[in-house]
């Protein structure tokens, strides 16, 4: 048997957010142990090529992380990180309209500038999103002792420096849409804003979350100063370079290494012993400082830490978490001839398609009203079951085509042409009501739907124009191991106790657990979530220096403007 391993820190699950947690640690000179279960890391941040020369993302699309500190924090462009920047401003993005049944309607004046006002971008003397955004997504929770009012939130204090008519004491009791009614005018506006709200962060219905959703929206349209940006090679790109990070500072990385047991010693987690099916199997690898979990909830503590370490009222938090929510379906088609919008649509819409091959990309259909938003949502929250809605009325988002240079194979494809990949929203499998493998037993059916669907607005979608689908039904994506939520960074409960400082149990608010010495990273436990790259790891940087796991990270650290050190603790404010 080999012999047990030492390390400061064990880190438990390789994706985005074990791995970010790892680059801050080992930049920080702890000797750090990334165990991942795969045969390789990366989570959602993979790209699979099908063919050779046609790449295709199966899971994470959209790069969500553009405001991050540790982009500069970790210098990722030392390990190869490039960003692709689009020249495309958020004006010339909002000029082409909304996608409904009876064709584009324009944008107004009042939705584009309210769009600006709300993001920041129109901020005197400069745009203000880049604070706005690590305001509400970098920045650890409060502290417990720390009454959350309008005055401390960070998102309202930044509204209250650079934008003070948009602060009100309404504005975090609102809706989504409660607020768009406000500010913006059109409602097919107002239902796409919701519906990209809903696949990426908090929902356009739920109370008490209108910032944060229309904030997943500006990280997702138009995420750093108003330009569209995209990591070169898509996340799995980004991915390559945080992970090289993590190597160059001396951190050790594992596949093919489940973990069977965290090992609790006393009250405290002191390492993890690996399943005996592991590549270094039955292996015990001690923590001398902490144990990180950077798997989903029902994984950490009912799997491998053990309820007979748990208090009872802990383990019925848990239990009680809802799981009111969907997940991501991804499709990408290979055509012999390449998709166009159909005449209805196509006028407008096929003069903003990009590179070579005039890819469509980027809408969100149909958008006429929010009774269309509420029937689709339903079929994930409420019934949770295949599809009900007839598919001319199911809203789906067809998202930025691929993010590869034109010089790319994937940019010249010789042999037909490549989608950019379509999202649409279905049940998380574990709560479908037909039953877990339902997607798995009917995929021919749900690919036949959702076809069907995205057919109602584009041309080249007929059975024999196409020559490969490629799709991750809600069993297959890698979403589906964020913990039953894929899609989502703001968690499962369609309520005001998901924000910052509720989340997603009292217990685990700022990223500790019951158990000293075990912290949270992973978007079913923390603030914010996966999606939103680097923001789990930077948050939990703050909690591990105030605990003295990490005592002296260096110089490149620095904190969140917006952050308050717990009483009795270390800050992590450097000195």
């Amino acid at each position: 048997m080999p012999k047990d391993e030492r390390y400061d820190v064990v880190i438990v699950g390789g994706g985005p957010n074990g791995m970010g947690t790892a680059a801050y640690l080992a930049k920080a000179g702890l000797s750090v142990c990334v165990l991942e279960e795969r045969t390789e890391c990366g989570g959602a941040c993979e790209t699979v090529e099908p063919f050779p020369g046609v790449r295709i993302f199966p899971h994470a699309v959209l790069m969500y992380a553009a405001p991050a500190p540790a982009f500069d924090q970790l210098e990722l462009w030392k390990y190869g990180f490039r960003m692709k920047w689009n020249p495309v401003g958020w004006e010339d993005l909002m000029v082409g309209g909304n996608s409904t049944t009876q064709g584009v309607s324009p944008n107004s004046e009042k939705d584009v500038m309210g769009f600006g006002k709300l993001g920041g971008l129109l901020g005197q003397p400069e745009p203000f999103t880049k604070e706005l955004m690590r305001a509400a997504f970098w920045c650890p929770p409060h502290p417990p002792e720390v009454e959350v009012t309008d005055e401390n939130v960070p998102y309202m204090q930044v509204y209250k420096k650079y934008q003070p008519d948009v602060w009100t004491p309404e504005l975090r009791q609102w809706t989504m849409f409660d607020m768009m009614d406000e500010h913006f005018e059109t409602e097919p506006f107002k239902v796409i804003m919701a519906f990209a709200a809903y696949g990426s962060g908090a929902a356009g219905h739920w109370e008490g979350m209108a910032i944060p959703a229309l904030l997943a929206v500006q990280l997702l349209v138009a995420p750093n100063l108003g330009k569209q940006s995209v990591p070169r090679g898509g996340l799995h790109g980004y991915f390559h370079a945080i992970h090289r990070c993590v190597v160059a500072n001396g951190g050790v990385v594992r596949t093919m290494c489940p973990v069977e047991e965290i090992i609790v010693d006393d009250g405290r987690a002191v390492g993890v012993r690996l399943r005996d099916d592991a590549a270094m199997g039955g292996k015990k690898i001690w923590a001398n400082k902490a144990v990180i979990s950077a798997v989903d909830y029902r994984q950490t503590f009912f799997d491998m830490v053990g309820t007979k370490h748990l208090q009872p009222s802990f383990i019925r938090n848990l239990e009680d978490v809802s799981l009111k929510n969907g997940t991501l379906m991804v499709t990408t088609y290979h055509t012999k001839e390449p998709i166009r919008w159909k005449p209805k649509w196509g006028d407008i819409l096929n003069q903003q398609c990009p590179g070579p091959d005039k890819v469509p990309f980027g809408i969100v259909y149909p958008s006429d009203s929010r009774e269309f938003y509420y029937e689709s949502i339903g079929d994930c929250d409420a019934r949770k079951s295949m599809p009900t809605v007839p598919p001319e009325r199911y809203m789906w988002l067809l998202c930025p085509s691929q993010n590869f240079d034109p010089t790319d194979c994937q940019g010249s494809y010789p042999n037909g042409y490549i989608s950019a990949p379509f999202e649409a929203n279905v049940p998380v499998p574990e709560t479908q009501v037909e039953g877990i493998d339902t997607q798995m037993e009917r995929k021919a059916e749900l690919d036949e739907y959702m076809r069907k669907s995205f057919s109602q607005a584009l041309d080249g979608l007929e059975p024999e124009n196409i020559l490969h689908t490629w799709s991750s039904s809600g069993r297959e994506v890698e979403f589906r191991n964020s913990g039953l939520i894929g899609g989502t960074w703001c968690g499962s409960r369609h309520c005001a106790d998901q924000s910052a400082e509720k989340r997603l149990i009292p217990e685990l608010t700022r990223y500790r657990s019951p158990i000293d010495g075990l912290y949270c990273a992973h978007q079913t436990m923390s603030h914010p979530g996966g999606l939103c790259l680097m923001a789990i790891p930077y948050n939990l940087m703050h909690i591990l220096i105030e605990d003295g796991v990490v005592e002296d990270p260096g110089k490149w650290w620095y904190p969140s403007p917006y952050y308050i050190p717990q009483d009795g603790k270390i800050s992590a404010i450097p000195r």
